[in-house]
């Protein structure tokens, strides 16, 4: 592992931790040149589905991509990146307890839009918004009647 102060590649690892769920290591380390300390995370890498775009092109999974649109659509909201990244982790075992090679972007965008709808209404429109390319102010309302509806079911 290089380090990031100073580029030397030897170091040791001080601590190892894995996160609640068993699927993230948290390794402390310790270069062995400059003595800085930094923090690596492993995560198991799976074969993720191809997503197809609107366009009909193909683009591989982009984990960082998912979260930096959460990360955007809840900024100044009361959801922590530990949330986030549980909600990208439940986003990521449903595409591949799929079982599909290929998944359309509009199924992960509901699925998404879903999730964000119970994490945090505000971002959920936020999202939406963006998701949805809203033409008027009246595709907005009807967005947001539909979500009100939906609080008045439960």
């Amino acid at each position: 592992m290089k380090c990031p102060y100073c580029g030397h590649l030897e170091n040791k690892v001080v601590d190892s931790r894995l996160n609640k769920e068993y699927t993230i290591t948290r390794r402390r380390r310790s270069c062995d040149s400059c003595g800085q300390r930094f923090t690596t995370y492993e995560r198991l890498e799976v074969m993720m589905p191809m997503l197809i775009k609107k366009d009909g092109s193909r683009e591989a999974w982009d984990r960082h991509k998912i979260v930096s649109g959460l990360e955007k659509a809840c900024e100044k909201r009361p959801v922590s990146m530990a949330e986030i990244d549980s909600f990208v982790d439940d986003l990521e075992r449903r595409l591949q307890d799929s079982g599909e090679r290929e998944v359309d972007t509009k199924i992960v965008g509901e699925w998404v839009m879903e999730g964000l709808s119970k994490l945090d209404e505000v971002a959920y429109v936020r999202f939406a918004s963006v998701y949805r390319q809203f033409k008027d102010i009246n595709e907005f309302m009807d967005e947001l009647k539909g979500l009100l509806d939906s609080r008045e079911d439960k």
